[in-house]
């Protein structure tokens, strides 16, 4: 097998258990598993898989379909978030087969610890699906789900029943791969797995607020400078504040590693072509004084000549 793809193919009566780890792109090697994969239930571990591309995806529905052709019923367990993202995508990339288990992803606000929780796909009761509680290790707070659960338990809606669970429960607790660890849940930290869910598709970020300054119109400005002589500029509209490496800015949402993180509203809004406040007003200052100079002159021209017509009337 090649370094960035890792299998390995156990057997217990007519169940195969097949492990999958690393990444599934062009350069997988799912066809040379299809003869160690016997007739019967495979039982299909993907925990360990941090990334699938589209060559990836084709790949394995052929090699789905090529089990499945052979007389083997395949079982999902212990999906990772890039393959449980894929699973929502690709609408048969499960073929004719169910999920078992997958991880859920977590992370918490206070002290910036990521971790997944693997669950049962049976305990997850009807919709609308709801992530279960976990906790931080490290702060014991409730953690937050790292994804939007309508759209991460979507396949959940259509899930098929899984046939023979003692069968299947039994092989894996006999080859070792009881999916279990403390108080009957399995949780591990996602740091060490930087690229689990970079294949999953990215949620939209939420823009950071906009703070709203009271500036004084130009239109008004022009008036005052004009009845009072004195030139005033319209006052420029505080940027906003840089924000600190690693720092999040208010009301965003978190976002997997895979995501572009967002800059500011001004800096977004001159990347799409928009004319930020400060741009705006900073081009009319020089127009707004040449004005105001002109219509001094005017008004002192005027002065000057009515003036001289009653001196000398």
């Amino acid at each position: 097998m090649s370094g960035k793809f890792q299998a390995s193919v156990q057997h217990r009566g007519d169940v195969s258990y097949v492990k999958l780890g690393g990444v599934i792109d062009e350069d997988n090697e799912l066809g040379d598993l299809v003869d160690k994969i016997p007739t019967g239930t495979a039982v299909i571990d993907l925990g360990e898989i941090e990334r699938i591309n589209s060559c990836g995806v084709r790949d394995w529905v052929n090699w789905l379909s090529k089990l499945e052709s052979n007389g083997t019923r395949s079982v999902l367990v212990e999906c990772s978030p890039s393959i449980v993202a894929q699973i929502n995508l690709v609408n048969n990339f499960t073929g004719s087969g169910v999920v078992k288990s997958f991880y859920v992803p977590y992370f918490c606000p206070e002290c910036d610890e990521e971790k997944v929780l693997l669950v049962e796909a049976t305990d997850m009761g009807p919709p609308p699906h709801e992530p279960p509680t976990c906790r931080c290790d490290e702060c014991d707070l409730v953690m937050d789900f790292d994804d939007m659960p309508d759209s991460y338990f979507a396949f959940l809606s259509n899930q098929r029943k899984l046939a023979e669970p003692d069968k299947i429960n039994g092989a894996m607790r006999d080859l070792g791969h009881n999916g279990e660890g403390q108080n009957g849940r399995k949780v591990r930290s996602r740091a060490s797995q930087p690229n689990l869910s970079s294949g999953s598709k990215p949620s939209v970020p939420s823009l950071p607020s906009i703070q709203k300054s009271s500036t004084q119109p130009a239109s008004a400005a022009f008036a005052a400078a004009a009845a009072s002589g004195k030139s005033k500029a319209p006052s420029k509209p505080p940027s906003n504040p840089s924000l600190g490496p690693g720092s999040r800015p208010p009301g965003s949402m978190r976002t997997g590693p895979n995501m572009v993180p967002s800059n500011s509203f001004g800096f977004g809004a001159q990347q799409n072509g928009a004319t930020s406040p400060t741009r705006s007003f900073s081009g009319e200052q020089p127009k707004s004084n040449a004005l105001v100079f002109v219509l001094i002159a005017i008004l002192l021209a005027a002065i000057g000549v009515l003036a001289y017509l009653v001196l000398t009337k």
